[in-house]
């Protein structure tokens, strides 16, 4: 009984079933695949960095991992060095800093003037852009987000483009706690049409929107926290297969499926602390920003068949090959599994 029941462990989980067709089901329905995220000590693999830091430090972690991990681990990245010493070195590479290295970035500390204005758009190479955007209140009651200020960053935490927006609806809370927004602010802010076109010109990078939902196209990933309610609310359209959101990529969300917050993240896997008091969007920007470039570049194998979410990729265990899967092994189960979410590091590839 114990052989079968070993026989019938997920290569990947290692979840154990009594019965063989339960194993194919749960391959079925489990996606696994070489870009989830893997403990470095038994090798299992989790849903998500939230699952793997259960696994690992956790209030009720595997033991023996555990206990490695607690000498040689990075609690940030989640890896294990070859030493304690290797341990304190990659420490000082993984751990960001809260105050960015661009020189232009270093603008936007400070208390910029209202309706302050800052367009680099013609001057970035960047290939990559993430979004920021602050909200105030709109409405009777002041709870419709209405879009004030926008910035735009690229690959260098450089500014591409800043500008406080008039929104085309009256705002009935400004919600200074949190955006150090007044009046004064929007009174020569831009109008929310001109910076749609802007942020429209520079994403497409100068191609028309058609042309961007092509393949070869030059138009820019767009990176951000919660972008399709950011784009939602400044108006703007881009397509889905160029957006990568940090609310909604898998490997960062918690293990009921629910999005982390920015803060959240940026505190756990980059090691400073953001939102407190007076939001910067350039904050949020650069934040976002380092959780897309940590996640291009995982350290799993770039296998894009089985990570670039097709779904022909993900349909390997069709009823009717049931009784050739029931006699395949674990491993070779789980060599049949594809991806059921776009793995950033396939971006390297283009």
């Amino acid at each position: 009984m114990d052989s079968e029941t070993h026989r019938n462990k997920c290569a990947a989980c290692y979840r154990q079933y009594n019965k063989v067709e339960h194993l194919v089901e749960h391959m079925r329905v489990s996606f696994h695949s070489v870009h989830e995220p893997k403990c470095d000590v038994c090798q299992k693999q989790c849903r998500s960095y939230e699952s793997l830091r259960e696994h690992l430090i956790g209030p009720l972690p595997k033991v023996e991992c555990a206990r490695v991990f607690s000498v040689r681990g990075c609690n940030l990245c989640l890896k294990l060095l070859d030493s304690s010493s290797a341990l304190r070195s990659h420490r000082a590479a993984c751990q960001f800093s809260c105050t960015a290295t661009g020189i232009i970035s270093r603008m936007s500390r400070l208390n910029l003037q209202a309706g302050s204005y800052i367009d680099n758009g013609q001057m970035s190479g960047s290939r990559v852009v993430a979004l920021g955007c602050k909200m105030v209140g709109g409405g009777s009651d002041g709870s419709l987000n209405l879009c004030a200020r926008v910035c735009l960053v690229g690959e260098d935490e450089n500014i591409i483009f800043h500008a406080y927006v008039k929104p085309q609806l009256p705002v009935t809370n400004y919600r200074y706690e949190s955006t150090g927004m007044r009046l004064e602010h929007l009174r020569d802010a831009v109008p929310i049409k001109q910076a749609q076109r802007r942020i429209q010109d520079i994403l497409c990078n100068g191609e028309p929107i058609w042309k961007v939902r092509s393949k070869g196209s030059k138009a820019r990933i767009l990176v951000g926290h919660g972008l399709e309610h950011d784009l939602n609310c400044l108006g703007v359209e881009y397509p889905s297969i160029l957006l990568r959101d940090t609310a909604k990529y898998p490997p960062l969300m918690k293990t009921s499926k629910l999005s982390n917050s920015l803060k959240y993240l940026t505190q756990t896997y980059l090691g400073y602390e953001i939102q407190n008091g007076i939001q910067d969007p350039y904050e949020d920007c650069v934040a976002a920003l380092r959780l897309y470039m940590r996640m291009q570049y995982p350290g799993h194998p770039r296998d894009y068949a089985s990570g670039c979410n097709d779904a022909s990729a993900r349909n390997n265990y069709p009823a009717w090959r049931q009784r050739e899967l029931e006699r395949m092994t674990p491993e070779a189960l789980l060599d049949l599994s594809g991806s059921d979410y776009y793995c950033w590091c396939l971006d390297s590839y283009n």
